[in-house]
């Protein structure tokens, strides 16, 4: 069960400067024991956000959508290649920082004005996972992503 075909991979890095503004992406970012450096969420369990590539599609379809950008979902981090599910209560490493995954994020009543009507209930269940920060360091965009 601890196994995993090949590492992840971080494909996107997300910003949010204040609360309800627009997510800015990033080629790279630094993670300290809050979250990533100049986003407005921070601390404990919940310091980083992360979702899974290959939800966009499912997320987009159940909203009825040709296709989500990670940005409108409005999480830290966006890997591929690796069931963030199977990693819930593991240690990951990320570029150089280590995370946990602490436990399922559930979307917020703001994926109504994102994907529009049904938006919320489109992303129950696919709505990522938040991680608390054991390690801080700096993450890329093409960082492996590996149990730590």
């Amino acid at each position: 069960m601890a196994r995993h075909a090949k590492p992840g991979r971080l494909d996107w890095i997300g910003l949010r400067p204040a609360r309800r503004e627009a997510v800015i992406s990033q080629s790279s970012v630094f993670i300290d024991e809050n979250g990533l450096v100049g986003d407005h969420a921070s601390g404990e369990k919940r310091a980083v956000t992360l979702i899974q590539q290959e939800h966009l599609q499912v997320i987009a379809s159940l909203a009825g959508l040709e296709c989500v950008q990670p940005g409108q979902l409005r999480r830290n981090l966006m890997v591929s290649g690796v069931n963030l599910y199977a990693l819930r209560k593991s240690r990951i490493k990320v570029g150089q920082a280590v995370l946990q995954i602490e436990g399922p994020c559930p979307p917020c009543s703001r994926m109504e004005q994102e994907l529009g009507p049904g938006g919320y209930n489109a992303m129950r269940g696919h709505g990522g996972w938040y991680a608390s920060v054991v390690g801080p360091g700096n993450v890329s965009l093409g960082d492996p992503m590996t149990t730590a």
